[in-house]
């Protein structure tokens, strides 16, 4: 199953990039994992938002090459990151619909205790939103909070306990992806 993951950071040290890439490692043997990156996106605007630039163009080409989506989500000041809400804006405008009733689910990890919470709390309304409106993985949300005590210097996660949940998470994906995909959108 090709999963493209919406890297919704656009730091260099991003710990949620190197949980989609420690992903990548641990399950390449039932996904293809393959981050997206956000960072050199446009503003979207309804001026060009049926003539997008060509890296926006080439994002959503992107995410609609995909059987799956899966979005690592940072908190910024209890949301979203700004740059992750302009990727959506682009995914929801210009026609194409890339994820409406596309499987994906949600991964979040961030500094704090929390672990991105409210940051997917909005990213679920976000999406909720009839134009966009994956099919998402319920009742699975990944929340790896203190993080960086939880992943070593090669990007591995360290902590059991997490490795233990994720693992039983990406089956649940699995099993769900194989009811819903006769529901994705060709």
């Amino acid at each position: 199953m090709k999963v493209k993951a919406i890297i919704g950071s656009t730091s260099s040290t991003s710990y949620n990039l190197k949980l989609v890439e420690y992903m990548r490692n641990r399950y390449a043997d039932r996904l293809d994992i393959v981050p997206v990156l956000i960072n050199d996106l446009e503003m979207f605007s309804i001026d060009i938002e049926n003539q997008p630039p060509a890296n926006v163009q080439a994002f959503k080409d992107d995410v609609k090459d995909s059987d799956a989506v899966l979005f690592a989500v940072p908190e910024y000041n209890f949301s979203i990151p700004g740059a992750l809400k302009n990727a959506i804006d682009w995914l929801s405008r210009g026609g194409r619909l890339e994820l409406q009733k596309k499987p994906g689910f949600i991964v979040g990890a961030s500094m704090g205790v929390f672990g991105s919470i409210r940051a997917q709390l909005h990213l679920r309304e976000i999406l909720s939103n009839p134009a966009l409106a994956p099919a998402l993985l319920p009742g699975n949300e990944v929340y790896v909070g203190s993080v960086h005590e939880k992943i070593n210097e090669a990007g591995e996660l360290t902590d059991q306990a997490t490795i233990d949940f994720l693992d039983a998470v990406v089956n649940n994906f699995i099993a769900f992806y194989e009811k819903t995909k006769g529901t994705v959108n060709a």
